[in-house]
């Protein structure tokens, strides 16, 4: 029987990638959540290594990025992805070589390649740090939902004491096993279940074998392994690797029947090595699956992360989605929440995010099957979509944003030769503060921003915030010797964005365009788009 009813904004199930970067950016925004785990801590495994450029972005907001990437190895040196029949044969087709892509015109920032060990701490003590509430060895057991909120009953599992809490909104990380989707009654579309594998974590001297190098990744296809091949990659720890193989679920076998010697001949059989001296550390079950839920929110409930989307880890975005929905759907429910925005606005993200996770899980399972499992092609996966579109180019035409009269609807653009459609990412450009260099992304993160070259816009945009109770301010972009703090020294924003002269564009705190005018300014104009945005019916 409950103790107590706690009371909380946004109740947060999970504190993973995904949960613990809700409540980050929830807090960010201004909202203290509740978020809760049945693990007694964050997780201690080295998987789910790298942070995407998009991801990165979002930490710099946050005021994380560069302790994440400290974290991590130095992405200056080479960090090869190819597929070979084991470390020490000739590799028979490199994914990746010695040198990463350069992104500079597209993005300020550079990738990370912390692993989730190393980054959830991170996550969590941030949230905490901006007022957050993160408790672990704590059990969601049930809840419902109504009109006003939702009530979630809860139990610490070391104590055994159950207690209340009663949220405005319930944000569903709790894994692709958890229960939440399922009792929401959402179902799942995809591959479903692909293989179960092995999952090592183990000691060897490997220097020569991966040749000094922080990061390797390796696909294999060996016959000679259990289920025909695997994965194997380098750890944030030195003389520390991680090794998946097969594992047949047919043979009734749980990760601990599985002895060490067994699991250490797997190891030199990936190494090429047979005489290899090999100290297993851990080792579980783990599934790979293709699986997307049909619906990401159902009422006051939002699914983020796995819970919304499972894919082959084929192409390492399953974590980086997972921090990003956090990062999208916090400040809709900080709007929600804080009373600026309507409901329709927190619902609006399944029709932003579930685009996209199916987007990228597609992608990952067509890269399974050209990297691991070529038997499983049938001429039905993705066409592949280029790295900078899936990652700085998607789009959210359908999402909280006021659609223009030509919307095409595309799920990408080229980031090299962006829009500024309304639905798009805010094009990176350089600007320059009292003649110090800023990046547009700067600019952006905490509120609405309207980017204009018409000071009469900025008065605008004053008016319609405090109309509205709105949280956003204008920055005027003046051309150099125009006297203006802000200016661009290459004249290029407004092409990106474009917008004319006396024109305005609208950015969310999320990075995405959400209005353009090639009007003057005029209030009522943009009170009006910021309604449609926020999903408000106010006059």
């Amino acid at each position: 029987m409950a103790t107590r009813t706690e009371h909380a904004p946004v109740l947060i199930v999970g504190a993973g990638l995904a949960g613990a970067s809700a409540a980050m950016f929830l807090a960010l925004h201004g909202v203290s959540a509740l978020a809760v785990s049945r693990h007694p801590g964050p997780s201690d495994q080295p998987k789910a290594r790298g942070q995407s450029w998009p991801t990165m972005e979002a930490l710099r907001i946050a005021g994380v990025a560069d302790t994440v990437r400290a974290a991590g190895f130095d992405v200056d040196r080479p960090m090869p992805i190819v597929i070979a029949r084991s470390l020490t044969e000739p590799v028979l087709h490199e994914i990746l070589g010695e040198e990463w892509p350069d992104w500079s015109h597209l993005t300020p920032e550079r990738m990370g390649m912390a692993s989730q060990e190393r980054t959830e701490p991170v996550l969590i003590g941030r949230a905490r740090e901006l007022g957050a509430e993160v408790r672990f060895s704590t059990r969601l057991d049930s809840f419902e939902q109504d009109d006003e909120g939702v009530t979630a009953h809860l139990r610490d599992l070391e104590t055994g004491e159950e207690y209340t809490v009663r949220a405005a909104y319930l944000v569903a990380a709790d894994g692709w096993r958890g229960g939440i989707r399922d009792a929401l009654g959402i179902g799942t579309h995809g591959r479903g279940t692909i293989s179960t594998s092995v999952g090592l974590v183990a000691e060897a001297d490997l220097t020569a074998a991966t040749q000094g190098r922080e990061f390797s990744l390796y696909y294999l296809q060996n016959p000679r392994m259990a289920g025909g091949g695997g994965a194997f990659t380098t750890t944030d720890t030195p003389g520390r690797y991680a090794l998946a193989f097969g594992h047949d679920p047919a043979s009734g076998k749980e990760a601990e029947d599985y002895t060490d010697a067994e699991c250490a001949e797997q190891v030199r059989i990936a190494a090429g090595i047979p005489d290899l001296d090999v100290k297993i550390l851990a080792k579980d079950l783990t599934g790979t699956a293709h699986v997307v839920a049909d619906r990401f929110s159902s009422g006051r409930v939002h699914l983020i992360g796995d819970c919304a989307h499972t894919m082959p880890p084929h192409g390492g975005q399953g974590g980086n989605t997972a921090v990003m929905d956090g990062f999208h759907l916090a400040w809709k429910l900080a709007a929600a929440v804080q009373g600026w925005a309507g409901e329709g606005l927190p619902a609006s993200h399944d029709a932003e995010r579930r685009p996209y996770g199916r987007m990228v899980a597609d992608q990952q399972y067509a890269n399974m099957v050209r990297r691991q499992s070529p038997h499983l092609a049938d001429g039905t996966e993705a066409e592949p979509v280029s790295p900078e579109r899936l990652l700085l180019g998607h789009r959210v035409p359908d999402g909280a944003v006021v659609r223009e009269a030509d919307e095409d609807g595309a799920p990408t653009e080229d980031p090299a030769e962006p829009t500024g459609r309304p639905g798009s990412h805010a094009p990176h450009v350089w600007l320059e503060r009292d003649g110090e260099p800023l990046p547009v992304l700067d600019l952006f993160g905490r509120g609405f921003v309207l980017l204009t070259e018409d000071p009469a816009w900025a008065a605008a945009a004053e008016r319609a915030a405090e109309r509205l109770g709105v949280p956003m301010r204008a920055e005027v972009v003046g051309v150099p010797g125009s006297g203006h703090g802000l200016v661009d020294p290459r004249g290029r924003w407004r092409t990106l964005y474009g917008i004319p002269a006396h024109g305005a564009t609208l950015v969310r705190p999320d990075r995405f365009i959400a209005w353009r005018t090639a009007s003057p300014a005029d209030t009522d104009e943009l009170a009006a788009a910021l309604r449609t945005v926020l999903c408000r019916t106010d006059g």
